[in-house]
């Protein structure tokens, strides 16, 4: 079969009132519908987050009856699942409607209970099984998916990891809308938001993360795209600021370094975040050079303040090599963001709440604090399933007799209450707008400029609610 109009959708929908929601676009989608360029004579994009001309479901499926002829859903979280379901299975039955994404491939039989109209289901990476779909390969034969056959559910056999140097960047053409800082629904200044991507896979071993694994469990090995592609990918980019959505970005520093004199060198005028690890602490050189590229914040996995968790963990660093590394980075004008996990396998609620006290010494600027998940794949499960006491729920949740949810639920919020003082708001505003400089003055004035629509917004739909509970 020939087809004419492939739909790629992000089906997930967001409050209007996530405060301070900042969207960036869903790269994996973008990637899968980049690859099928050249194999049908249309390809659409709709990202339901920031929709208006289909943000009603009537006028989208009305969009898809008239025009489309295939659908691609990706489905990569657990949230709105059934709701996702539900909107599939309004799609008209003479449209192949085919799902992919992390939990997709992690739910491949919930997925097809929950809506009778998936047909085809990719399991991992997507961009070579979608191409084989569009020029109609025998379903039998395409590696990497599940398909129905009549009544029955067909699983064939996994397909090979690709070459990433293989696979085209994301066609921002294809967008229908530029990502921006939102808040209930309006955009706040004209702040453009992107993401790239320069390698695939990490190194290290930790033993609760499983990014490195696809939800199959095959290990993607560290692999990095030419340095050339990635500076000609971001010359091209609108966006102000762009996130390095690399597992660990600064595996190699040498790569590192090279990164940085070819941004300074070409003089693309962007801020950029990154995800690293604190050895690139052990680098200054690299780091003045990030400095002056355009580098403005680190979000670094620390997982914990306790030592015998971070062995637990495989980390490869204890909690003195973390507060060596802190003090080299309070040197840099660049935001630290620090991910820590709580909840983990023996770990008592002193020593969770102890995180908040710990991000403090060390002198993060903000802080992300996270349940311990233990994934189908985990080298975790097996320590989780041998302790006494502890649980994991179908959907990776860890907890235990002593630390039920709603237990832990407190605990995380008391991490963050404790943390997030107003003196810590004030100096995360101060270091952001006036040491790191992530904004212009201009940007700065745009927001200000917004600020009276947003409180207008806020207060009459605090209205409404208030005259819809009197009634």
């Amino acid at each position: 079969m020939t087809y004419r109009h492939a739909l790629f959708l992000d089906p997930y929908k967001e409050s209007s009132n996530n405060l301070m929601m900042l969207l960036f676009p869903p790269t994996g989608l973008e990637y899968v519908a980049s690859s099928a360029r050249g194999l049908v004579a249309k390809i659409t994009v709709v990202d339901l987050r920031y929709e208006k001309e289909f943000a009603d479901e009537a006028a989208l499926l009305q969009f898809i009856a008239r025009d489309v002829d295939i659908v691609f859903a990706g489905i990569g979280w657990d949230r709105q699942l059934e709701a996702i379901c539900g909107l599939l299975d309004r799609i008209p039955g003479n449209i192949p409607v085919v799902v992919g994404g992390y939990t997709a491939t992690m739910k491949v039989e919930e997925i097809f209970q929950m809506s009778g109209r998936v047909n085809i289901l990719v399991r991992g990476e997507g961009e070579k099984t979608v191409q084989e779909i569009l020029a109609g390969r025998p379903l039998k034969d395409i590696l990497g998916i599940s398909y129905r056959e009549g009544a029955l559910i067909r699983h064939n056999a996994n397909r090979p990891l690709v070459d990433v140097n293989g696979l085209p960047a994301p066609d921002r053409a294809l967008r229908r809308y530029d990502y921006g800082l939102m808040l209930n629904g309006i955009r706040l200044g004209d702040i453009i938001f992107d993401t790239v991507l320069t390698t695939r896979g990490c190194p290290f071993k930790c033993k609760f993360c499983t990014f490195s694994l696809n939800p199959l469990g095959q290990k993607r090995e560290y692999v990095e795209r030419s340095l050339e592609s990635v500076i000609e990918e971001i010359r091209g980019l609108k966006a102000d600021i762009v996130l390095f959505s690399d597992d660990n970005l600064f595996v190699d520093p040498a790569r590192a370094e090279k990164l940085c004199d070819l941004l300074i060198e070409h003089k693309v005028n962007k801020r950029y975040f990154a995800q690293v690890r604190i050895d690139i602490a052990k680098h200054p050189r690299v780091l003045e050079k990030m400095a002056k590229a355009g580098f403005k914040a680190f979000f670094i996995g620390i997982e914990s303040p306790h030592d015998w968790i971070l062995s637990q963990l495989s980390k490869g660093f204890n909690q003195k090599a973390v507060r060596e590394a802190f003090d080299v980075l309070a040197r840099y004008p660049i935001l630290t963001n620090g991910y820590f996990l709580y909840g983990n396998i023996g770990e008592t609620r002193q020593e969770m709440v102890y995180i908040a006290q710990f991000a403090k010494e060390i002198g993060v600027d903000t802080l992300s604090a996270n349940k311990l998940r233990i994934e189908k794949y985990s080298p975790l499960k097996e320590l989780a399933q041998k302790t006494p006491g502890y649980h994991i729920t179908e959907k990776g949740e860890l907890y235990s007799d002593d630390y039920p949810h709603a237990v832990l639920k407190q605990i995380g919020k008391e991490i963050k209450r404790t943390f997030y003082t107003p003196g810590r708001y004030v100096k995360i505003v101060w270091r952001s707008l006036f040491v790191v400089r992530v904004l212009t003055w201009k940007e700065i004035g745009l927001l200000v400029l917004t600020a009276p629509a947003i409180v207008f917004s806020l207060v009459t739909q605090g209205a409404g609610k208030n005259r819809t509970r009197r009634r």
